[in-house]
């Protein structure tokens, strides 16, 4: 029988591994119980495996031992509570549509700033001016990467991601545990129900103190990303009045195969055999409350407060995509960033790593089944078809 988790436990891990005991607020336990709750519930009836009962232990610790280490150096420095945000750019849009192309796109203009991945696992200290990618750390994660994509090359296949790209907010609003990241980890319809309802005022007040520590020494116009950021636009404004909103728009039809297929690969390192029908349900249920709560934020505050970006355009021209967006947004398309953004094409082809591979029938799904679900969307925005 696999040991269910317990909350108490991985608190309790969390502040040996690190000897600090202050998460700043007890904000995250909300989350964390309904995690523990529904993932011990999926074990019981063997959705899970011990293997994936591990990792989320694991990664529970670390988001834990995260957020003691950021509360600490807050302390340490409590200037930083002081740092201004102002006008953050937040990429969105339904999962598998194009956002990390995009936050990739902007984030080789060196006026942007974005959170890296390699400093979302390791954020105390912060990089020292002008080392966020020659940091002995980044460093250290460039070398895991390059041999992790020797021994799971398909890992790239799927999502374009490096030690120092940008990465999405999930990983460090996770510090809070109110992240639809967390859902991926197993069927756990609880916390699925948890996260699509919960109240994200304190998810997106830690968003703030978390990058008040990461531009301590190295400041930018913020350049952010997270599709679900589409769920949360009443609170994600609360806490950034002046935010700048882009939402990227690709074939329904297409990103849903996509997202499937990805849910599908993440399930298959936590369960002995992923379920289909379970993930087919959920990424088309999770896709429209994507598109829909996004375009009812929109209704509310006027079409204008969004700026769309095409996911065709974005492969078509990257370049004069962004210089659009760029002049959208009021910032001005630098020759610097021009640069930037060629050598990152020049550098990263379509299918650079292998074409990622995948069909709506896989799981049960076809275009004319999702047509009525997916009408309101395509009767707003006219998204080129893919032929999926």
């Amino acid at each position: 029988m696999i040991e269910p988790l317990n909350a108490d436990a991985l608190i309790d891990a969390a502040i040996a591994e690190v000897n600090l005991d202050d998460f700043g607020g007890d904000s995250y336990r909300e989350g964390l119980d309904v995690l523990v709750k529904d993932y011990n519930a999926g074990l019981a009836k063997g959705w899970m495996n011990q293997t994936g009962r591990d990792m989320t232990a694991r990664d529970c610790v670390h988001y834990l031992t995260r957020r003691l280490l950021v509360e600490d150096y807050h302390k340490q420095h409590p200037e930083l509570a002081k740092g201004k945000i102002e006008k953050p750019v937040f990429v969105m849009g339904t999962t598998r549509t194009g956002t990390t192309l995009l936050s990739n796109l902007l984030a080789t203009d060196p006026a942007r700033r974005s959170p890296l991945s390699w400093e979302i696992d390791e954020p105390v200290p912060p990089a020292a001016a002008g080392m966020t990618k020659t940091d002995p750390r980044a460093l250290a994660a460039l070398k895991q990467h390059e041999e992790i994509l020797k021994i799971a090359p398909g890992v790239a296949k799927m999502y374009r991601g490096s030690p120092i790209y940008p990465n999405e907010c999930v990983f460090f609003m996770a510090h809070d545990f109110k992240t639809l990241m967390i859902e991926s980890k197993g069927r756990l319809p609880e916390y699925r129900e948890f996260i699509f309802n919960c109240d994200m005022t304190s998810a997106y007040a830690y968003h703030r103190r978390f990058l008040q520590v990461l531009q301590q020494h190295n400041g930018g116009v913020w350049n952010l990303k997270m599709p679900s950021h589409t769920l949360f636009l009443d609170y994600l404004m609360q806490e950034y009045p002046d935010a700048r909103l882009v939402w990227t728009h690709r074939d329904p039809y297409t990103a849903v195969g996509s997202f499937c297929s990805l849910i599908r690969f993440a399930l298959s390192m936590s369960t002995d055999e992923p379920p289909l029908d379970w993930i087919a349900e959920n990424c088309v249920w999770q896709a429209t409350e994507h598109l829909y709560r996004a375009m009812d934020f929109r209704e509310k505050y006027g079409w204008a407060r969004v700026i769309d970006v095409q996911y065709a355009d974005m492969m078509n021209d990257p370049m004069a995509t962004v210089e659009k967006l760029c002049a959208d947004l009021g910032d001005t398309f630098t020759s610097e960033a021009q640069a930037g953004l060629q050598a990152w094409v020049d550098d990263n082809p379509q299918n650079k790593f292998g074409r990622h591979e995948y069909k709506l029938a896989e799981f049960g799904l076809s275009v004319d089944k999702l047509k009525p679900v997916f009408e309101r969307y395509l009767s707003r925005f006219d998204v080129e078809p893919e032929g999926i």
